[in-house]
């Protein structure tokens, strides 16, 4: 069957199937999009050979670069007014220490481990430190889990697959034949400086063209379907004006631009978010198919068990390191920072940037894109599986941190507190050191 037929065969069939088990899936530690991973493996030719895409396709880089852009601008409409004036620490440092700390981690392990030049290391640092929204959506859109943590992980994954890209091109750049006319410093600032201004200006204007309820006749006249595809058609266009010269970076114009309508108009966000989880969805589904497809035995253990180590490395010390320490300071417990650190999970940005890989002219090209596609199909299937749990783990953890803060503020518990203060200074321990020493209790 031709690749095409197959694909959408394949696609209807896995739709139906996790339609009718979606109240398993919720259940159990594999989540659907493992299992249409699992599936694009299995039809593939890694398995039965239904579907052969090429890695190097212009339909597999469209079909990756469409599912960013749906996702970016949905999660970037989430991002709240208040809560992005009020808690942008948290997302920042990560950003801007946690983000580079696991790329260096990552790039010395590439380094020992694999044996990849210093240059092809750090490449695959900045493949392998931005974190995916996709897999992380079943956590910032779970209500149990802290609003600080939904917040922080929503915010960093939006915006750490654009602000790494400027990395992976000036790598590639330099890796690659010619490099020597690239100037870094300039590509990085028009790429991220324009991004963040066809952002802004896009989204402005976008706010001003849906006319607001009351004002103005021709609001009423304007289903609420048709407004959540207006918001749709904003993304598109604001990616495509971005990639025009002087191109800047259409991701991080995606996210801006949706953060922006999304603070102006949060009706629209609000049909949005009622009209196009469907297509968010499918979107997403249909990429980890296509990806999963793309896997086989032999590229994924091409290095052996100095890979297996390697993925150990990235899951276990590279990301939770890295956000252990860009958090210290902050009024955040260890459990929260150990759940932010552990949910980094790479997936539709990495594969993306990785297909960059494959079209240049670099040596050890494939290895690499074996490589991180190996973390990657690793990630969907480890984080895949502890989502669910992980959430519902800190959802308890913050219950009860709010429980020891409303126990603590009681009238008893003052006096008690007043007790202790009272005994600390004649030298006898009270309860109060040891409410203190049970740990810090998140405030967000």
């Amino acid at each position: 069957m031709p690749t095409f037929q197959a694909t959408a065969t394949a696609l209807g069939l896995l739709l139906i199937v996790g339609a009718l088990l979606s109240g398993l899936a919720q259940r159990s530690f594999l989540s659907l999009t493992a299992l249409f991973v699992l599936a694009g493996f299995a039809v593939g030719p890694g398995g039965f050979g239904w579907i052969d895409f090429r890695a190097r396709s212009g339909f597999v880089e469209d079909l990756a670069f469409v599912a960013l852009i749906v996702i970016l601008f949905r999660d970037g409409l989430e991002v709240e007014g208040e809560m992005l004036q009020r808690e942008w620490h948290l997302p920042v440092r990560k950003l801007v220490l946690a983000m580079p700390i696991t790329a260096g981690i990552v790039a010395v392990g590439a380094h020992a481990l694999i044996g990849f030049s210093w240059t092809q290391s750090f490449l695959i640092g900045a493949l392998l430190s931005p974190t995916d929204p996709v897999l992380t959506s079943s956590i910032v859109t779970n209500s149990r889990v802290p609003r600080l943590v939904r917040h922080s992980l929503n915010l960093e994954s939006g915006l750490n697959d654009g602000l790494a890209l400027p990395a992976v091109l000036a790598l590639l750049a330099a890796l690659s034949a010619g490099s020597g006319q690239f100037v870094w410093w300039r590509f990085v600032i028009q790429d991220i400086g324009l991004g963040f201004a066809y952002g802004l200006a896009c989204g402005w204007i976008a706010s001003l063209l849906m006319p607001r309820a009351g004002r103005r006749p021709l609001e009423h006249s304007i289903p609420s379907h048709q407004k959540s595809l207006f918001a749709l058609g904003v993304a598109f266009a604001t990616y495509g004006l971005t990639v025009l010269s002087p191109k800047g970076n259409g991701f991080i114009a995606v996210f801006v631009a949706a953060i922006v309508l999304g603070v102006r108009r949060p009706d629209l966000r609000l049909h949005f978010e009622r009209r196009a989880d469907e297509i968010v969805e499918i979107v997403k589904l249909g990429i980890f198919l296509v990806f999963g497809s793309l896997l086989t035995l032999n590229a994924l253990t091409r290095e052996g068990l100095e890979a297996l180590a390697f993925v150990a490395l990235v899951f276990l010390l590279a990301r939770p390191l890295a956000v252990l320490v860009a958090l210290l300071g902050t009024r955040t417990d260890r459990a929260t920072r150990l759940f932010m650190g552990w949910f980094g999970p790479k997936g539709v940005a990495t594969v993306t940037f990785a297909l960059l890989v494959l079209d240049q002219n670099i040596a050890a090209g494939e290895r690499i894109f074996d490589l991180v596609a190996l973390v990657v199909f690793c990630s969907i299937i480890v984080h895949g599986a502890s989502d669910t749990p992980g959430a519902r783990w800190i959802a308890r953890h913050a219950e009860r941190a709010a429980d020891r803060e409303r126990a603590r503020m009681t009238p008893d518990a003052q006096g008690t507190d007043r007790a202790a203060d009272a005994g600390g200074a004649q030298g006898i321990p009270g309860p109060k050191g040891e409410v203190e020493r049970a740990g810090e209790v998140e405030r967000g």
